[in-house]
């Protein structure tokens, strides 16, 4: 019988603090349940901007924001017990204004595709994880890299195990299972506003609602989701964790922001879980799910 303690876990992102704010506290769920989890990060966020206004000023982050980043990013990982690696990409940074600017050259979202997904698939044949964490097709939010990072997990979920393809990168390996992330799914943000609402407390996330009920085309409410939830991890008890990585990236998230609105009190009352979407299984499993490695385990 296969046990937890055997499985491996590979969560692949784009920018460091990605992690944090995506599935953070179901990776150091399991890590505390003995699987092993390496993070993947596609590029270093270099063209990334200073966020939280506490650092405006800094002369570290400043002066060398990528360099600061990778100190973040290893103090991220320490918080949450996971393993973690550099995939080496360039950042694309987020084009603005309109008509949107060109992509930098040799950045990460121009790659072609096999470029860019022949780290990844040499990754998975090294680290050999039975399930594979990443983004939907519209990388959670549109941001170049993030669909450029769900592009490369797909194609490495599917390659990785085929001798024919991507030789000289490893001896092939086959994960089992690939999930979507949907930490900023719509139906979390509504059980959140409403929970601060009835307790006579300000709600942040009122703005982003409304946002998401512009943007559905049927004007449903709440708007109905690009995907629906089938697995939830239950995880409170390592929301601490998650807080611990997310005020690692400091560059990046301001300790009074939206991610800590809500207490992880009221969080673990609220909305204890961490949702997925099962996008590919080559195991037999039953929806819903509340295990990352159900039809692998047991």
């Amino acid at each position: 019988m296969t046990s937890l303690s055997e499985m491996r876990l590979l969560a692949v992102h784009a920018h460091p603090d990605d992690e944090s704010s995506k599935g953070a506290a179901t990776m150091a769920h399991y890590v505390r349940q003995g699987v092993e989890v390496v993070v993947a990060t596609c590029t270093g966020g270099e063209r990334g901007s200073i966020l939280n206004a506490e650092m405006d000023g800094n002369a570290h982050a400043e002066r060398d924001l990528a360099g600061l980043r990778r100190h973040e990013m290893a103090r991220a990982a320490a918080a949450l017990g996971i393993r973690h690696r550099w995939l080496g990409f360039a950042d694309s940074g987020l084009p603005e204004g309109d008509p949107l600017p060109p992509l930098p050259w040799g950045c990460f979202a121009l790659q072609p595709l096999e470029r860019a997904a022949a780290p990844l698939v040499r990754l998975v044949r090294e680290f050999r994880p039975h399930v594979v964490l990443t983004y939907d097709e519209n990388g959670g939010y549109p941001h170049p890299d993030h669909i450029q990072t769900h592009n490369v997990s797909v194609e490495a979920f599917r390659a990785a195990g085929d001798p024919a393809r991507y030789p000289g990168l490893g001896d092939p390996w086959t994960p089992l299972k690939l999930y979507y992330d949907r930490a900023f799914n719509v139906e979390r943000f509504v059980a959140l506003h409403e929970a601060l609402e009835e307790r006579g407390l300000q709600s942040p996330y009122a703005a982003r609602i409304a946002a998401q009920q512009e943007s559905d085309p049927e004007g449903h409410r709440p708007p109905v989701a690009r995907h629906e939830t089938t697995t939830r991890i239950e995880c409170p008890h390592t929301f601490p964790h998650r807080d611990e990585a997310l005020r690692s990236h400091r560059t990046q998230v301001a300790p009074d922001g939206m991610f800590f609105a809500v207490s992880a009190e009221l969080q673990a009352e609220v909305w204890p879980w961490e949702d997925y979407v099962l996008a590919d299984s080559r195991v037999r499993t039953s929806l819903p799910e509340t295990d990352l490695f159900a039809g692998i385990v047991g």
